[in-house]
C-alpha cells in the first residue's frame, strides 16, 4: 500500500491572524529608513542634478562636492566625453548580449590591450561592473579544497564572490601581516590559497603594506589578489596603480581595478597571465552571462588613459589638493585616521553624531557622505571625503571652514586644535 506524501502546509509559518507568512513582511517592518528621513538625516539617494564635477546642484542649490570618487575629474572631460560619443556613433548604444556570444568590439580589445600594458600584466579582462569583476574571480577561481584569505576590511563584492565559492573563507586582521602568517601556517600542507587584499581600501584611505603580504603570502606559497580600486589613475607611474607604486608588479599575481573612479565611467577588470585571464573568460559567471560593457563607457575608458598619459599633471594636482586638505583638518584637531591617500575620513564615532555632522555640513553647503556601521566598525561612523584633482584651493579653504565650524558645533574633534 502506497504512503501517503506528507502534507507541507503543516511546515508553512502562519501568522497570529491565521494568514500564511509572506517572504515579504519583513519590507513592511523595515522602518528605519522612514524613521532618518522623518528626522532630517537620511543621508541617501540624493539627486544630483548636474554632472559629476566640483560644484554640483542637489534640490536646486549649489554644493561644494567632496563625496564624487572621479579623482581625477574625467567624467566631464571632454576628450573623453568625445571618445563615448563616437563609440555610440560607430556602434550603438549597446552589445545586446555577452561578450562570449555577440557582445565583442574592436573597443572591447584594445582596451584589454592598453590595460593590461598599464598594469604590467600580460592580459587583461573586462567585466561590465567591477563588483562583478571581483565577484566572478573570486568564486570561479577558488573552488573545493583551496582557500580564499582576505583583510577583515575587504569590499562587499569580494565577499559575495567568496560565499559563492566552494572553497574555505578566512579572514586576517586589517592590514595585519602577522594575523595573515597565522592564517596561512594553520592551513593543510601543501593546500591552494589565494590572498586578497586591496591596494587603497574605500572607507578609511589607508594604503595595504603590501611588501609584508607580499613577503608572507609568497613564503606559504599563496597567491595575492589585490583590488585597487581606488588606487587606479592614483598611485604609481601614471597612474598605473599601488602594485607599481610599490615595484611589486611581478609578484602580485592579479590586479583588479574599476572604471567607475579615476577612469570616468562604469566597468571593471582583471589582469594577469595569458592562462589565468583565459580560465576566467570561460569561467567567471558573471562575465559570462551578463550582456557586454556598452561602446560609450568602454570607449569613454579608452578616453580617459589617454587624458591620463597627456595630463599627468592631473595626479600631481590631486596629490597636492589631497595633502592640502588632510593638513588643514589634522591642524583644527580632526581624527583622519592612517589615510594615506585622496579619500581622507573624518572619524566621529557614534552613528547619530555622524549623521548629524553630514546634515549641518549638507545645510553648510558641503556634499560629503557619512559612513556608519556595517560599512565601518560599530563606534568608528566617519565622514568620507573624496578630493579630486579639480578642486581650487579656494573651493578646500571654504570646506575647511564649514568642517572647523560643525566640528566646533557638535564636539566631534579629537583634541582642540
Amino acid at each position: 500500500m502506497p504512503q501517503a506524501t506528507p502534507s507541507t502546509e503543516l511546515a508553512v509559518p502562519v501568522c497570529a491572524n491565521g494568514h500564511r507568512a509572506s517572504v515579504l513582511d519583513k519590507c513592511a517592518a523595515f522602518t528605519r529608513a522612514d524613521e532618518l528621513k522623518a528626522a532630517g538625516l537620511y543621508p541617501y539617494l540624493r539627486v544630483i542634478e548636474t554632472g559629476q564635477a566640483t560644484e554640483v546642484e542637489v534640490d536646486g542649490r549649489p554644493m561644494l562636492m567632496l563625496g564624487s570618487n572621479s579623482y581625477l575629474e574625467l567624467t566631464s572631460h571632454p576628450h573623453v566625453k568625445a571618445r563615448a560619443t563616437r563609440a555610440i556613433e560607430q556602434f550603438g548604444t549597446g552589445c545586446a548580449g555577452s561578450r562570449v556570444l555577440n557582445g565583442t568590439l574592436p573597443l572591447h580589445v584594445e582596451l584589454e590591450r592598453k590595460l593590461a600594458a598599464l598594469v604590467g600584466k600580460a592580459a587583461a579582462l573586462v567585466f561590465p561592473t567591477g563588483f562583478q569583476t571581483n565577484q566572478g574571480v573570486v568564486s570561479s577561481l577558488v573552488q573545493r579544497g583551496e582557500h580564499i584569505v582576505a583583510d577583515k576590511y575587504i569590499h562587499a563584492c569580494i565577499l559575495d564572490g567568496a560565499g559563492l565559492s566552494p572553497g574555505h573563507f578566512h579572514r586576517f586582521e586589517h592590514n595585519d601581516t602577522a594575523s595573515l602568517e597565522a592564517i596561512l601556517a594553520g592551513l593543510p600542507p601543501g593546500a591552494p590559497a589565494l590572498v586578497i587584499t586591496e591596494g587603497v581600501f574605500s572607507m578609511e584611505g589607508d594604503v595595504c603594506p603590501l611588501p609584508d603580504l607580499v613577503r608572507v603570502s609568497k613564503a606559504y606559497g599563496a597567491q595575492i589578489l589585490l583590488d585597487d580600486a581606488h588606487g587606479l589613475g592614483v598611485f604609481g607611474p601614471g597612474g598605473s596603480g599601488t602594485v607599481a607604486h610599490f615595484g611589486l608588479t611581478g609578484e602580485v599575481d592579479l590586479i583588479m581595478g574599476t572604471f567607475s573612479k579615476s577612469l570616468g565611467a562604469i566597468g571593471g577588470f582583471i589582469a594577469g597571465s595569458e592562462r589565468v585571464v583565459n580560465y576566467l573568460m570561460h569561467n567567471a559567471r558573471p562575465f559570462l552571462f551578463s550582456a557586454s560593457a556598452s561602446p560609450a563607457s568602454v570607449g569613454a575608458v579608452l578616453g580617459a588613459l589617454e587624458v591620463m598619459e597627456a595630463e599627468p599633471e592631473r595626479i600631481q594636482r590631486l596629490w597636492e589638493n589631497a595633502r592640502f586638505l588632510k593638513q588643514g583638518l589634522v591642524a583644527q584637531g580632526f581624527d583622519t585616521g592612517l589615510s594615506a591617500s585622496p579619500v581622507i575620513p573624518v572619524i566621529v564615532g557614534e552613528f547619530e553624531r555622524c549623521l548629524m555632522a553630514w546634515r549641518r555640513l549638507q545645510d553648510l553647503g558641503i556634499f560629503v557622505n557619512p559612513v556608519v556601521p556595517p560599512g565601518v566598525p560599530p563606534q568608528r561612523s566617519l565622514i568620507r571625503i573624496s578630493v579630486t584633482a579639480g578642486h581650487t584651493r579656494a573651493q578646500l579653504t571654504r570646506a575647511l571652514e564649514a568642517f572647523d565650524q560643525v566640528g566646533h558645533e557638535l564636539g566631534i574633534r579629537r583634541r582642540q586644535a
